[in-house]
């Protein structure tokens, strides 16, 4: 195994399995990109002033992202100084989280996938299924969900 993805969002659970993969990749060499995917759907009725203003809006989207997730993430992986010699990239993308995870595994061939159980829209989670769940279901290659 050399590559794993690991998928975040906001949550408490998402930090621990950026541990979680930490601590194994410093075990086994592994590159590890850390992946947001910024809930969006390509399926919603848009007006022609939307469909103008969304690549300005997706890519602020991306920049507070970056700022709001993926750029604390780092900052707490270099504060803990261990972890130095691992090769981490990061990626923000735009869709279901679960569908642009699993197809980021099969086209960036990830050998697996690891993602905090809950994330941050435990609500909605509850009633329609969890990322977690539906990776599990459709990834093309492993997942481990993190508690």
């Amino acid at each position: 195994m050399k590559s794993v993805l690991v998928g975040v969002d906001h949550s408490q659970s998402s930090r621990r399995a950026v541990q979680f993969t930490l601590e194994r990749a410093l075990l086994n060499s592994w590159h590890i990109t850390i992946a947001h995917v910024i809930n969006w759907s390509p399926y919603k009725f848009s007006t022609k002033e939307d469909n103008e203003r969304r690549p300005l809006r997706r890519k602020q989207e991306v920049e507070q992202a970056h700022a709001k997730i993926i750029q604390p993430l780092l900052d707490w992986i270099a504060a803990e100084g261990r972890f130095t010699n691992i090769d981490i990239s990061t990626d923000i993308r735009h869709g279901r989280p679960s569908e642009v995870l699993a197809d980021m595994a099969r086209g960036d061939e990830h050998d697996l996938i690891i993602v905090g159980r809950t994330g941050e829209s435990n609500l909605r989670n509850a009633i329609f299924g969890s990322t977690a769940s539906r990776l599990a279901q459709h990834s093309p290659v492993a997942v481990v969900v993190v508690p």
